[in-house]
């Protein structure tokens, strides 16, 4: 939650939809329900690589821009931290994007599961 215009943070299995721990959101943003849906576009984005073929390449992140806000998705990759991913919800007005994929790339690195 240190990255400028963070408003929410949640990391999920997407094999089960369930966020295993989420910070911030609010009564109008339901982080829970924010990160269970978002495993489908994890799982999709998954089968349309492995349609393609696209065997050596892996998904840095996602990132899904709405009129004030951006979603970004960042799967771990770390061993033992397969299917699961960081969900990060930012004020598309405060944050900056590139320093945004930065330091989420740093907090995933940094993670022990």
């Amino acid at each position: 939650m240190t990255i400028e215009g963070a408003m929410g943070a949640a990391l999920v299995d997407y094999g089960s939809g369930m966020a295993l721990g989420v910070l911030g959101g609010s009564d109008d943003f339901d982080l829970n329900v924010a990160a269970a849906g978002n495993t489908d576009v994890v799982r999709a984005k998954m089968r349309a690589m492995e349609l393609l073929d696209l065997r050596g390449e892996a998904i840095e992140d996602i990132l899904i821009t709405l009129s004030g806000q951006f979603h970004m998705i960042r799967p771990l990759t770390k061993r033992g931290s397969q299917g699961i991913f960081l969900y990060l919800v930012l004020d598309r007005n405060r944050a900056n994007l590139a320093l945004a994929r930065h330091r989420s790339r740093q907090v995933c690195e940094a993670l022990e599961l």
